[in-house]
């Protein structure tokens, strides 16, 4: 018996069989083979077109088909790009492109909001600003496309689409709402005030259905399309971030797991909802929250990491394969001789204040620094990001001492997961896992196939584990300041 993950990712889309009995991946396929286009037609702007998140889709699960596969499946679990806008008519076809998570035409409105609710009101019930979330987008849409807004039937996140389009069913969890600023944690329940303010009607809200649990089933046309059988339980959603807790068996207080994609994120569990009095980090429902036990993400988010580093691949390093820039950013010393890397690109940054200072490299000279610093110094400035913000996430009472993450992406390199565990004086454990993995584990959890997420995690390969490099903590804690000094006269 085979459990289906899909990963919904703003650069690619992965889908992952994962044997349930062993626990092991069967077959994965990403499509597409190079970046998905970002479509951006005004300076920070984002959008993207769900019907080609769902072209993907099936390309990938066409590709690991072969041999029946699919007739084997017997749950389905999704993870998609958090904080997505879908909004479609009453034929359940979009109405636009998807405002997607790093676009920030919403910021302003969401500010406004702050004000017009009350600073007070949001951080008791809200936990957050309304900021450059789902909800904001909306009534960005309402203000400046009412034609196509007096189309909208419901609005929905990525992986709610998904669940549509396999199932025909239209819904949301209450963690959806939690990452689009629709969940009243001081109450337990929707936050239509939120709704209301921007005035827009809650009957656009789907309902609520579970994130670890059936809810919804496989259609005969999916079972056409795909060979999946009908009525195939899809039993899982969650967005990229909490899933990548989820598949790092991160689901109790004190626990921690970090991920370096496009994106740089790190994501404590509380069972203590707090909130961070300048919105750098942000609250979201955890996927397995309940009345009887609550549990809260804390999420740092960075938007321009990864994409930094790719960047460096494609334009500055275009012959080299990233094993070969890791091994040449050795060579340069700890502190990269003073050479600093602002990683902030990508959009407005939540950890900055919803400001977008771009990115930067200072203090170059060019008698001391060769290529192997510019490659070092884009990774320590990542991890400087990461500290920037774990610094925060202490601040409000999260104790980071074992980080745990995924072999991939950033995580491949040596010398960014050393950097990083020195900077922040804390261990990292290394697991065989991904988000699509952690969507099928989650899928077979909510169907029933494990009967506890200690079951669910007992095949979970630990492969190793990433101690602070002592020799490094003088050179790397001077850069760090001096790097933090940079980053403060950039926001002045």
């Amino acid at each position: 018996m085979y459990s289906l993950g899909i990963d919904i990712g703003s650069s690619s889309v992965k889908v992952s069989l994962l044997d349930i009995a062993s626990g092991r991946c069967v077959q994965s396929a990403t499509h597409p083979r190079t970046e998905a286009p970002i479509h951006s037609p005004r300076k920070g702007w984002a959008e993207q077109d769900p019907e080609m998140w769902w072209g993907y889709i099936r390309d990938g699960i066409k590709e690991i088909s072969e041999g029946g596969k699919m007739a084997s499946v017997v749950s389905i679990g999704i993870t998609y790009q958090m904080h997505g806008l879908v909004a479609v008519d009453r034929h359940v076809q979009p109405v636009r492109d998807s405002i997607i998570w790093c676009d920030s035409r919403a910021v302003e409105i969401g500010a406004e909001a702050l004000e017009g609710i009350g600073y007070e009101r949001c951080m008791t019930h809200l936990l957050n600003s309304p900021g450059n979330f789902t909800a904001s987008k909306l009534a960005w849409v309402k203000r400046n496309e009412p034609e196509l807004y007096a189309k909208v039937w419901k609005f929905m996140l990525p992986g709610d689409y998904i669940v549509y389009k396999l199932s025909g069913e239209v819904a949301t969890t209450a963690t959806g709402l939690s990452e689009q600023i629709l969940w009243d944690f001081k109450e337990a329940r929707r936050a239509d005030f939120v709704a209301d303010y921007y005035g827009i009607d809650t009957a656009l809200i789907p309902e609520t259905v579970p994130s670890i649990g059936v809810a919804a089933r496989t259609n005969d046309a999916t079972e056409r399309l795909l060979g999946i059988p009908s009525g195939t339980p899809i039993a899982y959603r969650a967005g990229d971030q909490p899933n990548n807790a989820f598949s790092l068996n991160v689901l109790n207080p004190g626990e921690v797991a970090a991920t370096g994609g496009t994106s740089g994120v790190v994501y404590g569990v509380t069972d203590v909802p707090k909130a961070d009095a300048q919105s750098r980090v942000n609250t979201f429902l955890h996927v397995n929250d309940s009345a009887e036990a609550h549990r809260y993400g804390v999420l740092l988010c960075i938007n321009g990491t990864g994409i930094l580093n790719s960047w460096m691949h494609r334009h500055v390093a275009p012959g080299m394969s990233y094993a070969e820039m890791n091994a040449c950013a050795e060579e340069a010393p700890a502190g990269s001789d003073g050479l600093l890397v602002l990683p902030f690109g990508n959009g407005a940054e939540r950890v900055l204040g919803n400001r977008n200072i771009g990115a930067a490299f200072s203090g170059l000279d060019l008698v001391r620094h060769s290529f192997p610093h510019l490659l070092r110094a884009t990774q320590e400035g990542i991890a400087f990001s990461f500290r920037y913000g774990i610094d925060v996430m202490r601040e409000i009472g999260l104790d980071l001492r074992v980080i745990r993450a995924g072999k991939a992406n950033l995580f491949l390199s040596p010398l960014f997961r050393e950097t990083l565990s020195t900077l922040c004086d804390a261990d990292i454990q290394l697991y065989d896992t991904d988000g699509s993995l952690g969507a099928a584990r989650g899928g077979a959890l909510g169907a029933g196939f494990y009967a506890s997420p200690a079951e669910a995690f007992a095949t979970l390969e630990r492969v190793s584990d990433v101690h602070p490099r002592s020799e490094w903590a003088p050179a790397l804690e001077e850069s760090y300041q001096n790097w933090k000094n940079l980053l403060i006269k950039s926001l002045q």
